[in-house]
């Protein structure tokens, strides 16, 4: 049977899991509260929808890649959101990071509406989303599989399943965002010691990637610092709340969490510094006495 696929959120995650469905054949429907960036979209293939209630009417999956829970409940229940329209049988999946509680109880809701759900976070950035390499860390019922899974796989090199019930792949999104953001504040640390210490920051970023410290948040956040180009593809307030996410599961569990709670910290005086909007490397400008690297001319 073949199935219509929409697509909320053309971000820089969203923008290029849709050319991803589109690269696969599918010709997807999409919309952004941008609606230029929609129609550009719409242009090599593809319809874009002037509302969230169009897209829901006339898909049997939708796929939403908005930034947190708040705006995927404005994107199901909110005026004119999809939820109202979508047809019994239709699967909504949800890429973004959120409360693993929150997931498993927006499943019971759609499913009291006849809307099967999948809980399916994303990593691997932009580039990997446009290139279908990202990994989605999924959870669902298999009825849900059974429609969407062609749509997911399109979309991913890695598909994991994780249980079949909402909650496990936020779950393990959530752990992830706890390695990401504290990688992410190690690396900067470490590159802020070296340019206190006078070192090279080039030759310090050539010699750690080719050696055991190196993370791949250390050779891709400092690669940003070296250009001094802090353009968001992941804003500083983005780890603000994926690390508050992290703490807030801990905690109800009573479970501590010393580094993720520093990497907070750090996330938080960034984005209270001014930086918030900035690109999560820009954690490194709360150090004090360096000299960051210049944009070249």
């Amino acid at each position: 049977m073949s199935y219509q696929v929409g697509l909320i959120g053309l971000g820089a995650m969203g923008g290029g899991m849709a050319q991803s469905l589109r690269r696969a054949g599918h010709s997807p429907c999409v919309f952004d509260v941008r609606a230029e960036v929609a129609a550009q979209f719409a242009q090599g293939g593809g319809t874009a929808c002037k509302t969230l209630a169009e897209l829901g009417a006339q898909c049997q999956v939708v796929v939403s890649v908005v930034v947190n829970a708040a705006q995927t409940e404005s994107v199901l229940f909110g005026a004119e959101g999809c939820a109202a329209t979508m047809k019994p049988g239709s699967v909504f999946v949800m890429c973004s990071t959120v409360d693993p509680n929150w997931s498993m109880a927006l499943e019971s809701r759609l499913e009291a509406m006849g809307i099967l759900y999948v809980d399916a976070p994303i990593s691997g950035g932009a580039a990997k989303a446009a290139s279908a390499q990202m990994t989605m860390m999924t959870a669902g019922k298999p009825a849900a599989y059974a429609v969407a899974e062609p749509f997911l796989n399109a979309m991913a090199a890695k598909v994991y399943k994780l249980g079949d019930s909402a909650g496990a792949g936020s779950k393990v999104k959530v752990i992830n965002q706890l390695l990401a953001g504290v990688h992410i504040a190690a690396a900067a640390e470490a590159m802020a010691l070296g340019l206190r210490e006078g070192v090279d920051p080039a030759a310090l970023y050539d010699v750690i990637t080719h050696s055991a410290g190196n993370s791949w948040m250390f050779e891709n956040r400092m690669a940003h610092v070296l250009a001094a180009d802090y353009t968001p593809l992941s804003a500083v307030d983005i780890f603000v709340k994926d690390l508050g996410l992290v703490l807030d599961m801990a905690r109800a569990s009573k479970f501590p969490l010393p580094l993720s709670s520093t990497a907070h910290q750090m996330f938080m005086q960034a984005s209270t510094a001014g930086f918030a909007k900035e690109d999560d490397s820009a954690v490194i400008k709360i150090f004090p006495g360096i000299t960051l690297p210049e944009k070249k001319r």
